[in-house]
């Protein structure tokens, strides 16, 4: 069975094997193969298994989809072998007939998940609330509700002293 294989870095190793007669590669989760990377289209292309071929429709992306650097307008056969970028993203056909098309999604088929966040990164980031010394998260502080009591007693304080100033001018008169 045809499948694509991604090739860029830090998405290395992720697979689509191509059991329907039609692919959707994009951006976003509606897709058949989501590749979550900010150079590919929220919808970027189809793949298209037409008999023994495998055709590639761009799907008018913004960066554009290549065969072996030639930039596809329209649609191209995509043989074994060769790569198709899609933005800055780098997949190759591996060989394998294409199985016959069912017409719908299998029920079975398995998606790749990009990997998550490892705790180092938690750790080292900017927004990180993970605390391993305690065991568990840790409740991040909250600045503003003192900001506004402050705020509220400073305004109560000059309404009242504005109150003592009337009142004391208007006594005095």
């Amino acid at each position: 069975m045809a499948k694509l294989v991604v090739l860029s870095e830090g998405m290395t190793g992720q697979t689509y094997e191509l059991k329907v007669d039609k692919t959707t590669i994009g951006r976003v989760e509606d897709n058949t193969f989501q590749i979550a990377q900010p150079s590919v289209s929220s919808h970027h292309c189809e793949v298209l298994l037409r008999g023994t071929e495998v055709v590639i429709k761009d799907l008018n992306s913004t960066n554009g989809t290549f065969i072996n650097n030639q930039q596809v307008n329209g649609e191209a056969v995509l043989k074994p072998g060769q790569t198709l970028r899609l933005g800055q993203v780098d997949l190759r056909l591996e060989s394998g007939a294409p199985a016959a098309p069912t017409g719908k999604r299998p029920v079975d088929s398995t998606m790749v998940i990009p990997k998550g966040v490892s705790l180092e990164q938690l750790e080292q980031g900017p927004h990180a609330a993970f605390d391993t010394t305690k065991g568990g998260f840790t409740k991040k502080k909250d600045k503003t509700n003192k900001y506004f009591i402050i705020g509220g007693i400073a305004f109560v304080l000059v309404i009242a002293v504005v109150f003592v100033i009337v009142f004391s001018s208007v006594r005095s008169h």
